[in-house]
């Protein structure tokens, strides 16, 4: 009896390691290679890849070569700096070539047309690869921004309502507070006598107040810490190209591995204190509900458990979905303030139109959600800005299923690349001067979908778009209504890619305040 039982349970482990090496072997040869010959047959080719590692070293020694000296001069043509791999094998290849992350196959694919299919016919059937997941697992999880399928569909559904309509309105208070506050200090410090400020690490203080205040109640100072350690997070996960995720390395005790995991659990612990505390509020009766802001909004939805459509959330998912929105909600739009701030203090003509047309809107007020609609200058420079510096550089999706793109069959597994920076670059969609900052070109809104997408496009966009547009429409009214700035002569233009778009070392402007004596909220 006792053989018969150890011969069954051989027999079971010798099957599943069959299974798992057939399952490893066609994941790492058999299907890349199936969708390699595929994409060939159809014309698409590109570098070869190596064994393993695929194109990485080269990418790795392109950007590290193009970004090695800083720029000479404040200049826009940053794509062959950020994306010398995308420049070199598309002046190799054409339009649409194959390069290999390790051994995931990824398509380039800079066709507005296609670009506009995928993103919105598509939206199900593609979505982010397992690679990706694994590349930001220890950074932001399985939030909204890595999840597939059902589970974002659910995710977005839960998450959604707090970023739009009388709720996205009532953000505008808590954005204005919260700008004042920066905006005295700065006014404190220039009182003193500095003239000269790294306006990021400003734009990034404020940006994460608000989205501590409005998103989970909390201030900065609460939360402070946690963005520190989600920053270098970030710092570590930029580097996950360099780390081959094969099966199980991610168990390896490698000094990578043992400091992502140490920064993953202080963030959670952190995290933990904050959905802790607002659940006592609720247990011993000081509060009867968990709040109506987004935390409170995902803890209402874990107490229901289960629903009838098999999706549910954890608390894992749910610190998950708060490292997500505490990231995105405070970092892409502290870049986005960081460089429009950088352009205008470097066009001064501009900088004027803008304060011109804030006092003409707000009339001496702090701007109010009615007042934002009409500040047609503001969002024709915000536009520009993000058109020069997106905040992503690159838009990635995987075919989940085989679907047919224009007069391209895409197999199932195939990553789709799109280069936002060089799409928003490109002289062929924008003109001889799409290296030069003219916000006038967004006077018309008559340009063709697909070549202007920082928040991406259909289903899939970014949910605080509209959030983050208002914010920054609040802050730069707010500043440019209280300050004079030009560029210092100690800014180095030098932008880097740490998973975002980012001054490497920072923005340095100099501040001059305007009609000091009518603000006197800001007297010392």
């Amino acid at each position: 009896m006792a053989m018969v039982i150890l011969t069954a349970i051989l027999v079971v482990l010798v099957s599943l390691l069959i299974k798992g090496a057939y399952e490893t072997i066609s994941c790492y040869w058999w299907t890349p290679r199936r969708i390699k010959k595929i994409m060939e047959r159809q014309g698409v080719r590109g570098p070869r890849p190596r064994l393993l590692i695929g194109n990485i070293l080269d990418m790795t020694s392109l950007v590290a070569k193009a970004t090695s000296d800083d720029m000479d001069s404040i200049r826009h043509d940053i794509v062959p700096r950020l994306l010398p791999h995308y420049v070199l094998w598309s002046q190799q290849y054409g339009k649409r070539f194959i390069y290999w992350n390790g051994t995931e196959p990824r398509m380039c694919l800079t066709e507005t047309e296609l670009i506009k299919e995928l993103l919105s016919k598509y939206s199900t059937l593609s979505g982010k690869s397992w690679l990706q997941q694994q590349g930001s697992k220890h950074f932001i999880g399985k939030g909204l921004l890595m999840a597939n399928g059902d589970d974002w569909y659910h995710q977005r559904h839960i998450v959604a309502p707090a970023f739009m309509g009388d709720k996205l309105k009532s953000y505008a208070g808590y954005m204005v507070e919260c700008t004042n506050q920066m905006l005295q200090s700065l006014r404190k410090a220039v009182d003193l006598g500095q003239t000269e400020f790294e306006i990021s690490e400003h734009m990034a203080r404020l940006t994460a107040d608000i989205i501590s205040r409005t998103e989970f109640d909390s201030s900065y100072e609460k939360g402070k810490q946690i963005f520190h350690l989600l920053t270098l997070l970030q710092n570590l996960c930029a580097q996950a190209s360099r780390h081959l995720c094969l099966p199980g390395s991610r168990f390896f005790p490698t000094k990578y591995n043992r400091e992502i995991k140490s920064l993953k659990m202080e963030v959670e612990r952190l995290l933990m204190e904050i959905i802790q505390s607002r659940r006592d509020c609720v247990e011993v009766g000081r509060s009867s509900s968990y709040g109506n802001d987004l935390l409170g909004m995902l803890l209402n939805e874990m107490q229901k458990k289960r629903s009838g459509n098999g999706f549910s959330l954890n608390l894992q998912l749910i610190m998950d979905e708060c490292k997500t929105f505490f990231f995105a909600g405070h970092d892409t739009t502290a870049l986005l303030l960081t460089w429009t701030v950088m352009l205008l203090a470097s066009n001064p003509s501009w900088q004027e139109r803008v304060r011109k047309e804030v006092a003409q809107v707000c009339n001496g007020a702090d701007p109010t959600v009615e007042h934002l609609s009409k500040l047609t200058l503001l969002n024709m420079v915000i536009n520009e800005s993000l058109r020069l510096y997106p905040p992503a550089s690159v838009l990635p999706r995987m075919a989940f299923e085989d679907i047919k793109l224009g007069d391209l069959h895409i197999p199932k597994g195939l990553s789709i690349w799109i280069p936002v920076l060089a799409i928003h670059h490109s002289e062929e969609l924008w003109g001889k001067d799409a290296n030069e900052f003219n916000p006038e070109r967004f006077a018309s809104k008559a340009f063709a979908p697909g070549r202007f997408v920082p928040f991406a496009m259909g289903p899939r966009n970014c949910v605080g778009q509209s959030f983050a547009l208002m914010e920054a429409k609040i802050i730069l009214a707010m500043l440019i209504s209280r300050f004079s700035f030009t560029i210092s002569e100690s800014y180095r233009h030098a932008p880097v890619i740490v998973l975002t778009i980012k001054p490497k070392y920072g923005v340095q402007v100099c501040l001059k305040p305007l009609n000091p004596q009518k603000h006197t909220s800001f007297e010392v």
